[in-house]
């Protein structure tokens, strides 16, 4: 209540306030400080002009579901291939030393580790000063029942190396 009028601000029963209650009924903008404003129906024209009808909301839940089950399917078929079931092998290798033994070879010492009967291969290569490399050998390492050994091999280069290096190694 007011200590003027003794009326309470919301219903002061003004000739703007039935003014907005009939802007309101026809679908007119009233003015949102007004005690009898409340939220308007909007029409269907303005909600087909935006996209906010029941046949997009459906087109639009479909989109999701579809996308969402793409991403599922894509992801587990990236766990299933790339996933680590039971550890299905693996190879380490490290380089140990080398040897130059002429200005065309150099020998090349590695331990390598992977499970035991289980077949490798491993690139090797020489590198001149330059860290060119001037000498390269794939060896073929056949399985035993050691999981760790030492393995030393020649590499021929094609000039003085200064070094010889496991590049790397793989299952076969």
């Amino acid at each position: 209540m007011t200590a003027t009028t003794g009326k309470t601000p919301l219903s002061s029963g003004a000739p703007e306030d039935e003014a907005n209650e009939e802007a309101a009924a026809d679908g007119v903008f009233a003015d949102p400080r007004s005690p009898s404003f409340s939220a308007m129906p909007v029409s269907a024209d303005i909600n087909e002009r935006y996209g906010r009808t029941a046949r997009n909301a459906t087109r639009n839940r479909r989109w999701a579901i579809g996308s969402a089950a793409a991403f599922a399917a894509v992801l587990l078929a990236w766990v299933v291939w790339g996933g680590d079931f039971g550890n299905l092998g693996s190879v380490e290798a490290q380089n140990i030393g080398h040897t130059v033994l002429s200005d065309n070879e150099v020998e090349v010492t590695f331990q390598l580790t992977l499970e035991p009967d289980t077949d490798s291969a491993c690139a090797l290569e020489a590198l001149n000063s330059n860290f060119a490399i001037v000498g390269w050998k794939i060896v073929d390492v056949p399985g035993t029942s050691e999981r760790t050994r030492s393995i030393t091999e020649t590499v021929r280069t094609s000039e003085l190396s200064v070094t010889g290096l496991i590049y790397r190694c793989w299952l076969t």
